[in-house]
């Protein structure tokens, strides 16, 4: 079938290290022995194997996990990452911890690749290196596939967006630039829909009235009586089945308040209150953001 659809010379064959002997080697020697012709492979790509437990996966050993699976847990991009974070030709311990870096790892390049634009934005006449990620990233690839060296390329690239904008600077070719070299790893990177994933997991929340009624407590202890009387209706809606939307913009607008009055251990405690919910913010020039933890 190869010599008929591809001749007699493969440019590249590839495989598992484990058909390196016998397999390939006879492949080799029974294809150009036939044909006369050498090399019957220009270049040979052995990969590593999965591992789990410190075996390889395999069906025969009944460890194997599937891509169905996986993916029942994880993002598609999340799975490409763990993947492409080791070099193919060495070997990939499967774990719950490295996937679960690999979706953080997945969330911060989706927050670059659609980070939003300053609202004034200056124009970057100072830093004008965008080129030198284009290289690393092409030199890694070019050294035998050296895709952790390639992603290493990307998430420098990613803060730089993210410092970029937060000093005020344009980042739109540098977010263009993000996009297309992920794209080169197969990494779509769909835009995030934060306020889906809040609405969500605020919907879902086995205990609504704990969340709170913790933060009416905390305003009531520290003698926010009004604060605490604005918060109870947001609150008790929320309760009842409310927007969950809401309810966050009021947690959140009310630890705004209690930071601009200097209040900041109590402001803390909304942080961590939100911390335990399973939603983190982040305090940017552009004003406050919220995510979902991972």
């Amino acid at each position: 079938m190869s010599l008929k659809y591809l001749g007699s010379t493969l440019d590249i064959h590839g495989g598992g290290q484990d058909l390196v002997f016998p397999h390939h080697e006879n492949e080799i020697a029974q294809t150009e022995s036939f044909t006369g012709i050498r090399p019957f492979v220009k270049y040979w790509l052995h990969n590593g194997l999965v591992q789990l437990s410190g075996e390889k996966m395999s069906k025969s050993l009944g460890n194997l996990i599937t891509i169905r699976e996986a993916l029942g847990k994880y993002s598609a991009d999340a799975i490409r990452i763990f993947v492409l974070h080791s070099h193919y030709r060495s070997p990939l311990t499967y774990s719950e911890e490295a996937l679960g870096a690999a979706e953080e790892g997945t969330r911060r390049l989706q927050q670059a690749a659609w980070a939003a634009d300053p609202s004034v934005a200056k124009e970057d006449i100072v830093e004008r290196n965008i080129g030198t990620y284009r290289e690393r990233f092409t030199r890694a690839m070019d050294d035998d596939f050296n895709t952790p060296q390639a992603l290493a390329a990307l998430f420098d690239l990613a803060r730089e967006i993210n410092r970029r904008r937060d000093e005020g600077f344009d980042i739109r070719e540098r977010r263009e630039l993000l996009r297309e070299l992920a794209g080169v790893l197969g990494l779509r990177l769909p835009e995030l829909d934060t306020m889906w994933e809040i609405r969500d997991l605020l919907s879902r929340l086995d205990d609504k009235r704990r969340v709170a009624d913790s933060a009416i407590e905390l305003l009531e202890k520290a003698g926010e009586s009004q604060l605490a009387t604005n918060f109870q209706s947001e609150a008790t809606l929320f309760i009842l089945g409310g927007k969950p939307e809401s309810f966050l913009q009021q947690l959140v607008s009310t630890r705004n308040q209690l930071r601009e009055a200097k209040k900041f251990k109590l402001a803390d405690g909304f942080r961590s209150i939100l911390d335990e919910a399973g939603i983190a913010l982040e305090d940017t020039p552009q004003g406050t953001v919220w995510k979902r933890k991972r």
